[in-house]
């Protein structure tokens, strides 16, 4: 009985209900802190992310002094620049047996090339051997070029005789046979008040009495090439060397890196590339114009390497680097913006910043009047990533390279 009415007296606990209101301030709580923690998340890394910009920004030092320029619009990539696939059927000669050989000369069925590791190669018989070498060891790294030295132009002279600038050692005339070098004049050498900090390319007259030769900058060396472009250093020069009375002239200063260069059939004129600038100057040196310059091609696809002579009375011209049109030009777009060079070069160093730059090979064929007669391409350089020189011999076209294995060789007569 006691149980039956302790039973009947308990009071029975109601279900509990759990109100709407109340999940939704759960939830809203739980909405709020995650909120909070994806805000401080994003937060910490957006700082992560930006902290060493804005201290490269702040603190860092830019290595470069960079003015302001522009280019006119790349030209477009039509009729004889339209792309196509020709410079693949270039095949690799002495592939992993030389490195980066900017220039190519020839005696004869001989070819001579200049490499990155400072030798001046003999190539004979399918053999490669060294030369001459004008700087020393050790060599293999940038730092090492200014002793190591950088063979860049190669001529043969009218006597058979080599002529070689070398970027950091000056101009040189060596035995092709015994590799004997007699140095004409020391990139020590103060001439006009500035020295020469990157000996490049040269060109010869027929009777060997003038060289025609360029210093592309009196402030940056050839390892330091990025730094000249992105500046836009205007101190590169071309000069006249007198082997009789040894003495130089500057023809031309004030120039964005004075590059490859080529005297014309009659001898009348001497063309220049002007790289940073992406043309082709002429210096008149006999003639009515004597004296005077002008430019012979302006507003070129891509960066201008060296200049060479086609067989058709014009010249070959090895492209560097592409400005392509239709599609994105890095170097267009930062010529005008000194504070982002300023600020990519705070950040990254050269070699870093070529990872940037698309590999494209490139080679012109302009005729004589500086029209565009043709060209051959290598979209992505899949077989020539890059020209630094087009030289045409006996039906051949040799491409040297200043930083690939080997050297490319295309035959004319199936392209």
């Amino acid at each position: 009985m006691k149980e039956t009415e302790g039973l009947r007296h308990r009071r029975l606990q109601p279900p509990q209900v759990i109100a709407d209101e109340s999940r939704d301030a759960e939830t809203k709580h739980v909405s709020a802190y995650s909120g909070k923690v994806f805000r401080i998340t994003l937060t910490t890394l957006i700082v992560t992310l930006l902290a060493p910009f804005l201290v490269a920004t702040l603190l860092l030092q830019s290595p470069i002094n960079p003015e302001p320029f522009s280019y006119k619009e790349p030209p477009l990539l039509t009729g004889p620049l339209e792309p196509n696939l020709k410079l693949r059927e270039a095949e690799h000669l002495f592939e992993d047996q030389l490195f980066g050989p900017e220039s190519i000369a020839y005696l004869g069925e001989v070819i001579f090339t200049g490499t990155a590791d400072g030798k001046i190669l003999k190539i004979s018989d399918g053999q490669v051997h060294t030369l001459a070498r004008i700087g020393k060891l050790p060599c293999g790294t940038r730092e090492d070029e200014p002793t190591c030295g950088r063979p860049l132009g190669i001529r043969v002279g009218p006597n058979g005789t080599l002529f070689v600038t070398d970027a950091y050692y000056g101009l040189f005339e060596i035995n092709p046979v015994t590799g004997e070098m007699e140095m004409l004049i020391s990139a020590q050498k103060i001439i006009q008040g500035r020295r020469m900090a990157f000996v490049n390319d040269l060109s010869i007259t027929q009777d060997g009495r003038k060289i025609y030769f360029t210093d592309s900058s009196s402030k940056w060396q050839r390892k330091d090439n990025r730094y000249l472009v992105m500046e836009g250093t205007t101190d590169g020069r071309l000069m006249e060397y007198d082997t009789v009375t040894k003495q130089v002239e500057v023809l031309m200063d004030d120039l964005r890196f004075a590059n490859g260069v080529q005297l014309s059939p009659a001898e009348d004129y001497v063309l220049v590339s002007e790289t940073t600038m992406a043309r082709i100057r002429r210096y008149h040196i006999s003639g009515l114009r004597k004296g005077g310059h002008d430019i012979f091609f302006d507003n070129l696809p891509g960066l201008p390497d060296n200049i060479r002579p086609s067989s058709s009375g014009g010249y070959w011209v090895g492209m560097a680097v592409l400005r392509p049109n239709p599609g994105f030009s890095m170097i267009d777009f930062l010529a005008p913006r000194p504070w982002l060079k300023n600020l990519i070069f705070k950040l990254f160093s050269q070699e870093m910043t070529m990872k940037f730059v698309p590999k494209y090979g490139l080679v012109l064929e302009l005729n004589e009047d500086g029209s565009i007669r043709r060209s051959f391409h290598d979209p992505h350089g899949v077989v020539v990533p890059s020209v630094s020189e087009a030289d045409e011999h006996d039906g051949y076209l040799y491409l040297g390279s200043y930083d690939s294995p080997f050297l490319c060789r295309l035959n004319l007569n199936k392209v």
